[in-house]
């Protein structure tokens, strides 16, 4: 499971080199070259951690870390990066949500290494897997459809959590029956997961009756979609 990062620089430049080594580290980049845009990508992609340039067309870096700390996103990382030295800039972005401050120019190991230090200390709380703006949370229990938290039960949340852990593969009615039910009498009908997966997509499809996530694979089963 990749933690996905969020680069916000409008310097092409810098943006590529960082994305470069990101990638290489293994991480899932995503990109934005303003603050408004950068807003956007944080509602649908979910990033569990941002490095956040301070001088940003549109909406200053400082403005939307604010924004971000505002929806309640604590388990965010934010690496703030500015040109700016003075110790009252450093401290200023500390106090307004920031992880970590790391003054241009810098190594992309030096970055790196940051990522990784703040990540040891949040990325617990990062471990996500999210397709499409539906954002699932193992360990804390939660779902998010494009930013809106999802109220499921216990049987919809592991259904759901299987079929985002197995993506574009076809499962059968019988190896869901094993993963909700593990030790139930093997003669619990097909219909329960029929049923179970009527309600899921009535919470995470656009229209239910002609779902794009879940789908029916006729005389299989079912599969999760995200191509």
């Amino acid at each position: 499971m990749k933690q996905t990062i969020l680069i916000v620089e409008d310097d092409k430049m810098i943006r590529d080199l960082i994305s470069i080594y990101l990638k290489k580290s293994g991480y899932d980049v995503v990109e934005a070259v303003d603050g408004e845009e950068a807003k956007e990508v944080f509602l649908s992609k979910h990033p569990c951690l941002i490095i956040l340039d301070l001088m940003l067309p549109k909406l200053s870096g400082e403005e939307f870390c604010t924004w971000v700390r505002e929806q309640e996103r604590n388990e965010v990382s934010i690496i703030m990066l500015s040109a700016k030295s003075r110790i009252e800039d450093k401290i200023n972005g500390l106090k307004i949500g920031a992880d970590d401050y790391i003054v241009k120019p810098f190594e992309p190991e030096e970055l790196l290494a940051h990522i990784e230090a703040v990540l040891r200390r949040t990325g617990q709380f990062c471990q996500k897997i999210t397709y499409d703006g539906l954002c699932i949370k193992p360990r804390k229990g939660e779902v998010l459809l494009l930013d809106q938290e999802v109220k499921l039960t216990k049987h919809e949340f592991n259904l759901l959590y299987y079929f985002m852990e197995n993506p574009n593969t076809v499962i059968s009615r019988e190896s869901l029956l094993n993963q909700l039910y593990p030790y139930a009498d093997k003669l619990i009908l097909d219909r329960t997961i029929d049923a179970h997966i009527k309600k899921l997509r009535k919470k995470i499809e656009e229209n239910p009756a002609v779902p794009k996530r879940i789908i029916t694979v006729r005389g299989m089963g079912y599969k999760f979609v995200t191509e």
